[in-house]
């Protein structure tokens, strides 16, 4: 017999994908800094010893800076690690802080879903219009970082939007 679907059974879902998907991204950003530094050493190599080069690493090592910088972005927003401005909390009283989290986080995550909407339309638009980068690869394979990354940003604020409610309402 299935077990009713609950708020709860539906959150500890989402979180063990969510822990899946950092898994996944953790590994992914491995081999990328693993590509990015054996393509630039090999790149340094041919240039001095050899006097060539490959006309397209340059370029591809600065698509992969931007999937590193977003993936890492998306990693720090899952450990609270992101870059964030407290000044506003230092002025209010400790008591209201955690609602004001609460408020920051869910701002976020709106935003974030904006910026995911945004990024998908840049992407359709590169796709329409065909740009290729270099080797004949069309620019928007790259540029698909975009709306993943600001769609998992997203998913993670209002991860943390429920945790931190689900904790002030438990609180006596």
């Amino acid at each position: 017999m299935l077990k009713p679907l609950t708020p709860c059974s539906i959150m500890r879902a989402i979180k063990q994908l969510d822990e899946w998907l950092a898994k996944a991204e953790s590994g992914f950003l491995v081999f990328l800094l693993f590509l990015m530094v054996f393509l630039a050493f090999g790149q340094v190599i041919l240039r001095n010893f050899l006097n060539s080069g490959l006309l397209w690493t340059d370029l591809f090592l600065r698509q992969l800076v931007l999937w590193v910088g977003f993936l890492g972005a998306s990693l720090a927003v899952r450990e609270r690690r992101h870059i964030s401005i407290d000044v506003l909390p230092q002025f209010i009283p400790a008591t209201y802080r955690p609602w004001v989290q609460v408020l920051v986080n869910l701002s976020t995550g709106l935003i974030s879903v904006f910026l995911t909407v945004a990024a998908w339309r840049f992407v359709q638009l590169e796709k329409e219009f065909s740009t290729t980068l270099f080797l004949d690869i069309p620019a928007w394979i790259f540029q698909t970082i975009l709306p993943f990354s600001f769609g998992l940003i997203s998913l993670r604020y209002f991860l943390h939007v429920f945790d931190d409610s689900i904790k002030l309402w438990k609180k006596p």
